[in-house]
């Protein structure tokens, strides 16, 4: 009996399940017969996303109008592998061969080189790739040291077929690697396969029809100019600290951004709105219509307060001359000018510099300057530090004028070796060099002169923590309000002394107040110093921003207003002894012969400090013009350049051809004029 029920219940069992599959059947065959050209339909229907589009990035003009960076359109080869699917490999060896042809390059930063047989490179690559690479091969499990295992483990990895040759391989796999540390979140920007490519190369990869291939203008910066690459700044993609903080403002993960120089600085005024498209693509991933859902923004002008054809002199001149200063040939250097009454930066010049245009698509212009050991890169006058020497004793005057420690008449003997303490016993650089003195010298004489001996008094009678207020009101060793990234130096003092774990003296405020000692300063706060010493003690804040325009340049949205950082309120008969020791030293002092040619008055003070344990001298330079009526301020430095009296032709160069060459073009034209 419970067999025939078994058997009962299987066989009704067995009935149902081929109604259920003949059921199964009769469904499929419908959608074949019936309903095949509907689906087809369906299937070849456009598929619409919507994208952020990026807004056109603002340009950059020197104060005249003159374009410094713009913008240009180009196209450029991006990778959606969405849409390859299984044909991921063959689609990218089609590209790549294509590529190949039209003399394309694209971003391979595998360790492992192209050669046959190939080898790693990991020792060869920069930090960031090195690193790149352990994470990633932690992450995915490569096991192999390089070289022809790495190849092989890697074809294997990412599905190579066998009738792909080796060299086809490590290209192929070149491509999947970089994609790879996209996908696992290592490098946040997007892969781009090419940019600026040509209308052959173009009609090449849209004739394959490469799915997943996408192929659309962009905008990229073009630079109007090769000067003022420290000052300009470049712009690339984000690294994942800038991310991080981008994010946070509505960034879009494969935006570029500014990433130093002005570029950075005013990052959120040249960025725009982005705006947001409807893209429908077919199944290959082809375009086949867009429409605006909300149209980008693009970011406003920066109109800085440079001006190009000084900023090229200024350049020029450090370049042509600083290598000529020393028998060994001078360091690196810098040279800034200011307007006195603004704080504008009219020109400001690092020694050696860089190409925008060309250093970071070179990567054999790019290596050179890594290595160059006078460091292109950096922007000595934001970004380097040098004892002023001589040229911080006017500073030192104006404290001890001020503080009626001395008067313009008050008379100090210049004995040779100045004697107050027992230990040390300095020497002033005259006694030094001819076992002469100067005399008895007041305030005037003794800047003119640079008496040593003079200052050692000063000092000690105006006492350091005095001297160190003074500074700071005049923006030494204190941040200048420049819109970039910049070192705030040291004012020698006890405070400083003690945080190096070593103990200041009494004795230790002669040398302080003749510019040595730990006394460290970029050359804009040099520059500033002299603007503010110029102008009767109005300490403004150094800055970069003329004015902000509209992208059409039909507006402008913000003119920038001087900020006043402190106010010294110098008194006038203090301030024209300091004045007249400046002016001495160029009319009938040492540098006479430098300056006779001029139309115009200089005020200048030199200053020279040995380099620690090298028989050579950095030399500095601070003067304003002209004198009568002060209007620019000018500081420049040169490592290695021996004294600072060597920088005053550089001085008189720039000088005159600010307010002689220069000016027959900028009286005749009206200032923030866009000139195309």
């Amino acid at each position: 009996m419970k067999r025939r029920t078994l058997s009962l219940r299987l066989g009704v069992l067995g009935i149902f399940l081929c109604l259920v599959m003949a059921a199964f059947f009769g469904i499929l065959l419908d959608l074949q017969l019936n309903h095949q050209e509907d689906y087809a339909r369906r299937l070849s229907k456009p598929v619409g996303t919507t994208e952020a589009v990026p807004a056109a990035r603002g340009e950059l003009t020197d104060r005249y109008g003159r374009p410094l960076v713009t913008n240009q359109v180009v196209y450029q080869v991006t990778l959606n592998t969405n849409l390859m699917g299984e044909n991921q490999n063959a689609i990218l060896l089609e590209l790549i061969h294509a590529a190949q042809e039209h003399g394309v390059t694209w971003p391979d930063n595998l360790p492992l080189t192209t050669e046959d047989p190939p080898f790693f490179k990991i020792g060869s690559v920069s930090e960031g790739s090195r690193k790149n690479y352990v994470k990633l091969s932690k992450e995915l499990g490569w096991k192999s040291t390089g070289g022809a295992e790495l190849l092989a483990e890697l074809r294997d990895f990412y599905a190579v077929d066998e009738a792909v040759s080796d060299a086809d391989a490590r290209l192929l796999v070149g491509v999947r690697y970089e994609l790879s540390l996209r996908a696992k979140e290592i490098i946040w920007s997007g892969y781009v396969f090419a940019t600026g490519v040509d209308m052959d190369f173009i009609s090449a990869v849209r004739e394959r029809s490469l799915a997943g291939v996408v192929v659309s203008p962009v905008t990229t910066r073009k630079y109007a100019t090769t000067y003022a690459a420290h000052l300009l700044g470049r712009v690339g993609p984000m690294d994942n600290d800038e991310w991080k903080i981008y994010k946070e403002q509505g960034y879009a993960m494969n935006e570029t951004v500014g990433k130093d120089g002005a570029e950075r600085a005013f990052e959120s005024l040249l960025r725009g709105q982005a705006g947001k498209q409807l893209v429908e693509r077919n199944a290959k991933g082809k375009i086949v219509s867009h429409s605006w859902k909300e149209e980008p923004a693009p970011g406003h002008n920066v109109a800085l307060t440079i001006d190009l054809p000084l900023q090229q002199k200024v350049e020029d001149t450090l370049a042509a001359k600083l290598p000529t200063l020393t028998d060994e040939g001078a360091g690196g250097g810098a040279a800034v000018m200011l307007d006195v009454n603004s704080g504008d930066v009219l020109a400001m010049a690092s020694y050696p510099t860089y190409d925008l245009t060309t250093i970071y698509k070179d990567a054999e212009l790019y290596n050179a300057a890594k290595e160059d050991p006078l460091n292109p890169f950096l922007n000595r006058v934001t970004h380097g530090l040098f004892a002023p020497g001589s040229t911080f004793k006017p500073m030192v005057a104006t404290a001890a004028l001020e503080e009626g420690i001395i008067t313009p008449k008050t008379k100090i003997q210049d004995t040779g070796v100045y004697r107050y303490y027992s230990s040390p016993q300095p020497a002033c650089w005259l006694w030094r060099q001819s076992r002469a003195t100067h005399g008895y010298v007041n305030v005037s004489k003794a800047i003119e002169v640079s008496c040593n001996v003079f200052f050692y008094e000063v000092g000690r009678l105006t006492g350091i923590r005095t001297i160190d207020d003074y500074a700071a009101k005049f923006g030494l060793g204190q941040p200048t309000g420049i819109e970039l990234p910049e070192k705030v130096g040291v004012v020698a003092g006890p405070d400083y002394t003690t945080s190096l774990g070593q103990t200041w003296y009494e004795g230790n405020v002669m040398s302080a107040a003749i510019g040595q000692e730990n006394n460290q300063f970029t050359p804009l706060q040099m520059a500033n110093y002299t603007a503010t010493l110029a102008n009767g003690g109005t300490h403004y804040a150094a800055h970069l921003l003329k004015s902000i325009k509209s992208n059409d340049y039909a507006e402008t949205i913000e003119a920038y207003q001087p900020k006043v950082l402190d106010e010294l309120d110098i008194d006038p008969e203090n301030l024209a002894a300091i004045h007249k020791g400046m002016i001495d030293l160029t009319t009938t002092g040492s540098l006479r012969g430098y300056f006779r040619g001029l139309d115009f008055t200089v005020a200048a003070k030199t200053g020279s400090v040995q380099v620690a344990g090298q028989n050579t001298s950095n030399a500095t330079f601070i003067c304003f013009a002209p004198a009568d009526d002060p209007q620019v301020a000018l500081a420049i430095v040169a490592q290695k350049g021996g004294s600072g009296s060597g920088l005053a032709g550089l001085a008189v160069d720039i000088l005159d051809y600010y307010f002689n060459a220069q000016n027959s073009f900028t009286t005749a034209t009206e200032e923030n004029t866009l000139l195309r």
